[in-house]
């Protein structure tokens, strides 16, 4: 497999995902899903940057994305192009499952990271090094790999699509390639900040 291919192929699979993550910061606001709560230490469960708005818009459009792609990669994969090999996530209706795991999963690697981050006493916002910035790919790989892993022990699917889909140079890709956009994302916000106050 070429550099090429495994970079076309990771970031279509993992697209869904970082709508999924981008809608959820964009749309947030509302309700949180602590509803303001406490944990037993004392401070937030989670705090009000993770909503239950953020949550369901940011997963709809996540899937919304990745339904998209499942039907773009039946028309990519009937050209030329079809040696890079982009996944349709099984077509419909196995698409639902898969890529609701990989929009979901994303959303709750970042809620899990948050409770986490509380109860090391980092405050919102606050850096989380690594954690911050693998959170919703570590959340991706958890959740496809057990819906995968779900539909191929009932007998929906004849393989796993996970281990299908994944290897382990997609994922050490995935893995640098979100930290550096994590990085490169927050020192164009912090800029963007930075100049309003200006």
């Amino acid at each position: 497999m070429s550099f090429e291919v495994l970079i076309a192929q990771a970031f279509w699979i993992i697209l869904p995902a970082y709508i999924a993550n981008a809608s959820a910061v964009l749309v947030g606001g509302g309700t949180p899903i602590d509803f303001g709560k406490t944990w037993k230490d004392g401070r937030r469960i989670l705090g009000d940057g993770k909503t239950w708005r953020g949550l369901f818009i940011g997963t709809l459009m996540g899937m919304i994305g990745g339904f998209g792609l499942s039907i773009g990669a039946k028309f990519i994969n009937q050209t030329d192009f079809a040696y890079v090999g982009l996944t349709d996530f099984y077509g419909f209706p196995l698409m639902i499952p898969i890529i609701f795991s990989i929009c979901f999963g994303a959303l709750m690697g970042d809620i899990i990271e948050s409770f986490l981050k509380r109860r090391v006493g980092k405050k919102r916002g606050e850096n989380w090094i690594p954690f911050d910035q693998l959170d919703f790919i570590l959340g991706v790989l958890f959740f496809s790999f057990l819906i995968a892993g779900f539909l191929q022990i009932i007998g929906l699917t004849c393989g796993n699509w996970f281990m299908n889909s994944f290897s382990i140079w997609h994922i050490i890709f995935l893995l640098i390639v979100t930290v550096f956009f994590h990085i490169l994302s927050n020192f164009i916000f912090s800029k963007i900040k930075s100049n309003k106050k200006i």
